[in-house]
């Protein structure tokens, strides 16, 4: 999978963001000042693209060059690992009767012991485990109380939910979002 830089670039540029929560300062700035800002900005976020264009360029122009040694290494690497896996697993009992790995000149090889996870035995599922754990092992079975506010959103205009979230102190806000969009050059 080929990554660019400028996908990684727009991803940090995505955290600066253009938009912003709005402020209510600067009330002594003249229109000539706004207008040098707003174009400041405009000329900073063309270069700003430029540069991450010319970057992108490079970046892909690199990795095209090491492209085909890079796939070959990989596929190299794919096929000495499934060899040397299974020439352990083939010699398991005399190979790690003492480690749980060996050595060699190169690199060191063994077998390692995965996170303990929980897996079911057959004839049984999950609900039947939780079923049971409920009346045997109650501390072990969660339970989740919490308010489904994507819900609460999607219907705060029907009639019965404004009465309820009245009541209970809930308010519907939105925050003032502040932005510029520098228009493309010609």
């Amino acid at each position: 999978m080929q990554v660019s830089w400028g996908q990684v670039l727009m991803s940090l540029n995505k955290l600066k963001m253009k938009t912003r929560n709005a402020k209510k300062t600067g009330a002594g700035i003249t229109e000539g000042q706004f207008e040098e800002a707003m174009e400041r900005y405009a000329n900073a976020g063309r270069r700003e693209a430029e540069i991450n264009k010319s970057i992108e360029e490079e970046v892909n122009d690199v990795l095209q060059k090491y492209e085909d040694e890079l796939t070959c290494l990989s596929q190299g690497k794919c096929r000495a690992f499934e060899i040397v896996q299974n020439y352990c697993t083939n010699n398991k009992d005399n190979l790690f009767a003492k480690r749980r790995s060996i050595g060699t000149l190169h690199a060191v090889a063994g077998f390692r012991l995965g996170t303990p996870r929980l897996k079911l035995a057959k004839g049984t599922n999950w609900a039947k485990v939780v079923a049971e754990l409920k009346s045997k092992l109650p501390a072990y079975v969660r339970t989740v109380d919490e308010p489904a506010k994507d819900l609460l959103l999607a219907d705060r205009q029907k009639e019965n939910v404004v009465p309820v979230l009245v009541a209970l102190g809930i308010e519907v806000v939105q925050d003032e979002l502040f932005y510029i969009e520098p228009k493309k050059a010609a």
